[in-house]
């Protein structure tokens, strides 16, 4: 017979970090109740069904990310790890896809979409996602054949050998970046770009590598912004917006004036669930990038404090799971899809509160958009797969 402490420490090693399980879906049910409220107008104005939104919100986000989310929760790790080369190359076809005529979908200035009739859906949510596995599987594997090659005697010194693993790995670690980056420039979606690239720089930098690499692609970054808001005026306005909120109040600076009205008007309790007024064609976007300041005017102070409680649970337990897990897959894993969701949170949240220019980034978890819901429901099914093997 199995004694019981053994079964009892094996369900407990197959047991998911709850905390985690929780904010994810407290997080995804304010998204709901907030976006029923602030896509009611609008969906009846376009479609004559108030409703509508949500109902795509839950039937091609919530739902189909909830069952991938679940199936990359059941996968085995190292097929993840496996397969993520092939998975960031049918991405990066994906996204280029959205250049081909009649497949392509444009909206707004931006071609981000692919459009199959039945369904659109942005590949660029999901290169987030599977630039993480790769960059992941990656790194670790060139650690391994580093650990491996050091323990043999080979006749060279390792000073040599160590300096070209790292230049190999870098090389490639900036081939990859500059394709993705290309990609997302030309789409533009520079949102995106900001999110990836900060998410690999931190994951890069915490694989050990040498803080050179890491000082020059943040430097390279930087001038590669810096082209990109003098390319676009557009972008050099935000930062103009962002510098002096007075200029141009009715124009330029309307969105960053019209959420700070929107978070101060719910005061500390809010006006009540669905008693918005913002929402009503004064605050641009209001269902993807500035959701939070319809949360904020109908929940207040309170309701802000819990949803930024929320990720920052989130995040320490992203942090924990990281910590005790010994794969180096795994651990960077966890990190990159961490610091994607909680940078890409609190850059809305700080553009939306007026600490950070407007970027076009969305909540995850709560924005509009079942790309994004998915790719991102996908990524904590992940976390949640890792954390059982650390419980």
């Amino acid at each position: 017979m199995i004694p019981l402490k053994t079964i009892s420490g094996r369900l407990k090693e197959n047991r998911p970090d709850y905390p985690l399980l929780f904010s994810a879906i407290f997080l995804v049910g304010f998204g709901i109740l907030i976006l029923a409220s602030a896509s009611a107008n609008f969906s009846q104005e376009k479609f004559n069904y108030p409703s509508l939104i949500l109902r795509r919100q839950i039937l091609f986000g919530v739902m189909p990310g909830a069952i991938l989310g679940f199936l990359a929760f059941k996968a085995p790790i190292d097929y993840l790890k496996k397969i993520a080369p092939i998975l960031l190359l049918i991405i990066i076809f994906l996204t280029a896809l959205v250049f081909v005529p009649k497949i392509g979908l444009s909206s707004g200035g931006a071609t981000r979409w692919i459009n199959l009739g039945f369904i659109s859906f942005q590949p660029s949510e999901f290169l987030k996602l599977a630039f993480i596995f790769y960059l992941s599987a990656w790194l670790t594997n060139r650690a391994e054949k580093g650990k491996t090659a050091s323990s043999k005697k080979i006749e060279q010194s390792s000073f040599g050998f160590s300096l070209l693993k790292i230049n190999a790995t870098f090389v490639v670690f900036l081939l990859v970046l500059s394709a993705i980056s290309l990609l997302l420039v030309l789409q533009p979606d520079i949102s995106t770009l900001m999110v990836i690239f900060l998410s690999a720089i931190l994951m890069y930098f915490l694989a050990e590598t040498p803080l050179s690499h890491t000082i020059i692609v943040v430097s390279a970054g930087i001038a590669g912004l810096i082209s990109l808001i003098k390319i676009a005026p557009y972008r050099f306005n935000r930062l103009l917006v962002f510098l002096n909120s007075e200029i141009d109040p009715m124009g330029l600076s309307y969105q960053s004036k019209q959420a700070i009205i929107t978070i101060g008007s719910g005061g500390i309790t809010g006006l009540g669930l669905g008693m918005s007024a913002q929402k009503y064609g004064f605050l641009p976007q209001s269902m993807t990038d500035s959701v939070f300041a319809i949360l904020a005017e109908e929940t207040g102070l309170i309701g802000g404090l819990v949803l930024i409680s929320l990720f920052l649970i989130f995040a320490w337990r992203v942090f924990k799971i990281s910590k005790k897990t010994a794969d180096k897959f795994s651990k960077l894993t966890a990190l990159g899809i961490g610091f994607w969701i909680i940078i890409q949170a609190f850059i809305n949240i700080g553009s939306m509160a007026g600490i950070l220019p407007l970027t076009g980034v969305p909540l995850p978890l709560v924005s509009y958009g079942g790309s994004a819901m998915t790719s991102e429901l996908i990524g904590i099914g992940v976390l949640l797969n890792i954390s059982k093997q650390t419980a």
